[in-house]
C-alpha cells in the first residue's frame, strides 16, 4: 500500500522552484554559449557531445545507437538527425554490429577524432576555464558530486537508474563523453 507523501514545506517549494528555474537557465546558457565557442567549426553541442562519447577509449570500438543514446541521455530520435548528418559530414562510420545485425555501431573516424582533437578540445577547455572562472577546486568537486545525485535522482524517477555503468563517469552538457581526466578521455 502506498503511503501518501506528506506536503512540500512552502519554502522548501520556494527553493525547489528557483533552483530548477537557475538549472534550467544554465542548460539554455551551455546551450547558448557553447554552440558559439564550437560553431566555428561547424559543430552544434550534441554533435561535440557524440564526438566526445566516441573520442573516449573505452568506445574505441564504436558504440551503438542504444549505448550512445542511454550515455547521453537523449532519444534514438533526437540523435537520428545528429548522427546522419555527422556520417555525411565524415565525421563518423555507421556500420552494421557483428554481434548484432539489427543493430548499427557508430565510430569516430580519423578526420572526427582529428576535428575532436586539435579543433574542438582546446576551445572546450579555454570556455570550461572561462565559466568556471571564481570556482575553486573545492567548489567544483562539491557542485559536481550534487549534480550527480541530482542525475541519479532524476534517472530514478525515469526508471532507467543504473542501467549503465558508463554513466558513473562525470560529464558536462556539450562534452558528455568528458570523464575527469577531461574532453576525448
Amino acid at each position: 500500500m502506498n503511503t501518501p507523501q506528506p506536503p512540500c514545506p512552502p519554502e522548501r517549494l520556494a527553493m525547489a522552484e528557483q533552483f530548477f528555474f537557475r538549472l534550467q537557465q544554465c542548460a539554455n546558457m551551455l546551450h547558448k554559449t557553447g554552440t558559439r565557442v564550437v560553431g566555428g567549426d561547424k559543430l552544434t553541442t550534441q554533435q561535440c557531445a557524440v564526438l566526445g562519447a566516441l573520442s573516449r577509449p573505452t568506445a574505441r570500438a564504436g558504440m551503438s545507437v542504444g549505448d550512445l543514446t542511454r550515455h547521453l541521455m537523449v532519444s534514438r530520435q533526437n540523435l537520428s538527425g545528429v548522427l546522419s548528418r555527422m556520417e555525411r559530414a565524415g565525421y563518423l562510420a555507421v556500420a552494421p554490429d557483428t554481434r548484432d545485425r539489427r543493430s548499427r555501431l557508430i565510430t569516430i573516424t580519423e578526420t572526427g577524432r582529428n576535428v575532436w582533437e586539435t579543433q574542438v578540445t582546446p576551445k572546450l577547455h579555454r570556455y570550461y576555464d572561462q565559466a568556471l572562472i571564481r570556482f575553486s577546486a573545492d567548489d567544483i568537486n562539491h557542485s559536481l558530486r550534487h549534480m550527480l545525485q541530482l542525475l541519479d535522482n532524476m534517472k530514478a524517477l525515469d526508471g532507467d537508474a543504473g542501467q549503465n555503468p558508463e554513466d558513473e563517469e562525470a560529464h558536462d552538457g556539450m562534452n558528455a563523453g568528458a570523464t575527469r581526466r577531461g574532453p576525448g578521455g
